[in-house]
């Protein structure tokens, strides 16, 4: 990828932090976009479709955006994102029919989708070969922390009590809106200007779709990102659901919620000696083994406390996931192709998104609230085996430091895992 002129490292703490404000607005606004639909009457099934549709226009923008971004510039695309998610949430909040929170909602989900392909191809811009799984490590802390903040503050501003559930959801979503316009203090210089030769080179070729889809280690990359984005989405928004039906209260469950996301931040925290102990295959095999057992015991009418438990735990094994699958597909795609190869892998999140939680809503319906949650387990299960299955042959570790290059040789990466 592309050499950049301006040396440092302040870009990625500002982008952390801009990533923080962006991803606490959304995950303030997905549950309560939940609540606020439960109090217009929506059931399981509806809450599924509403879920589905915040992916729904993402799915079809991903790849374009991304062939953009490797032909152009990434920043431009933070700040359009910022204002999607902010009028999304706000609109959100202030629309009292089920069609219209759906709607919104498929255009904050459109924000968060430019947001984060600019910021994902940022950093796969700006780090070393060797700096990429740190580097993507710290990045995701961004979203983590706004995973933590965002469930808390929902819970605290939702409140059913004399029957102001619609009330409390709506404004949960315009104070969403404020925390998402938040991430604008950060976003200034956040990009390196590129040398003119590194801009020509990314212009020159186009790769095609299917050749970076065919390309060693890309396929399980997508598809273990989309296992612990579905995980994480459809916990978001049907344990809401869950407490509902096992009598917990809002405040309760966003506790939880912002738990999960601490036990992630953790994880990512240490993530380098554990790389450096297990390697990436080991690493990522063996922690979504474990997210799939503990989604399915889910399902079980445990009480609080073991609920609390088995959501740290698994909070910290979906904290791997992300950040390892962005390295081991920028790392395996050409370096030409390196954005739209990220978007490749958003669009499979988002396809997860779309179908996950649909299908989660026709469980739910038939099965039971829980039953969402066995088949995250299974999934999980699948993306391990997926993991083992890709990782023998290659090397798990992070990829080696290729002297005098930026970004390291392409020649090498598009092989590596």
């Amino acid at each position: 990828m592309a050499d950049t002129t301006e040396p440092g490292r302040s870009w990625l703490l500002r982008l952390v932090i801009a990533f923080a404000f962006a991803q606490g607005a959304v995950s303030m606004a997905r549950p309560a976009v939940s609540y606020r639909a439960l109090s217009l009457g929506a059931d399981e099934r509806a809450i599924g479709v509403i879920t589905g549709v915040y992916a729904l226009l993402p799915l079809f923008a991903a790849v374009p955006l991304g062939r953009r971004t490797d032909h152009g510039r990434c920043a431009p695309l933070l700040p359009l994102g910022v204002v999607l998610i902010a009028g999304g949430c706000a609109l959100s909040g202030t629309s009292g029919s089920l069609p219209a929170i759906a709607a919104w909602s498929g255009v904050m989900g459109l924000g968060h989708l430019c947001f984060v392909i600019g910021a994902q191809s940022i950093v796969a811009r700006q780090s070393s070969t060797a700096e990429q799984d740190r580097n993507f490590g710290h990045f995701t802390i961004g979203a983590s922390l706004g995973q933590l903040i965002g469930p808390i503050a929902a819970g605290y501003v939702i409140s059913e009590r004399d029957g102001a559930l619609a009330r409390t959801s709506a404004l949960a979503l315009v104070v969403s809106a404020a925390v998402a316009a938040a991430s604008f203090v950060s976003l200034w210089r956040i990009e390196h200007r590129t040398a003119p030769g590194a801009r020509a080179a990314a212009r020159a070729g186009k790769v095609p779709v299917g050749s970076i889809l065919r390309t060693r280690g890309v396929p399980a990359g997508i598809f273990i990102s989309l296992a612990v984005l579905s995980a994480t989405d459809i916990l978001t928004a049907y344990l809401p659901v869950v407490g509902e039906h096992r009598s917990i209260a809002p405040a309760t469950i966003g506790l939880l919620l912002s738990l999960r996301a601490a036990a992630t931040i953790a994880c990512r925290l240490v993530m380098t000696p554990m790389l450096r102990v297990l390697g990436r295959t080991a690493l990522l095999t063996a922690t979504c083994l474990l997210a799939g057992l503990l989604c399915a015991g889910i399902a079980l009418p445990v009480p609080v406390w073991a609920l609390a438990t088995m959501l740290a735990v698994l909070g910290f094994c979906l904290g791997v996931g992300q950040p390892l699958s962005m390295t081991t597909v920028v790392q395996a795609a050409p370096a030409e192709a390196r954005s739209t190869a990220l978007a490749l892998r958003l669009t499979g999140n988002r396809l997860g998104q779309v179908a996950a939680p649909a299908s989660a809503g026709a469980i739910a319906g038939v099965a039971g609230t829980a039953a969402p949650f066995v088949m995250l387990g299974a999934l999980l299960l699948a993306a391990a085996g997926l993991g083992a299955r890709g990782g023998r042959g290659r090397t798990a570790g992070a990829a080696p430091v290729v002297s005098g290059s930026r970004t390291g040789n392409p020649s090498l990466n598009r092989n590596r895992a």
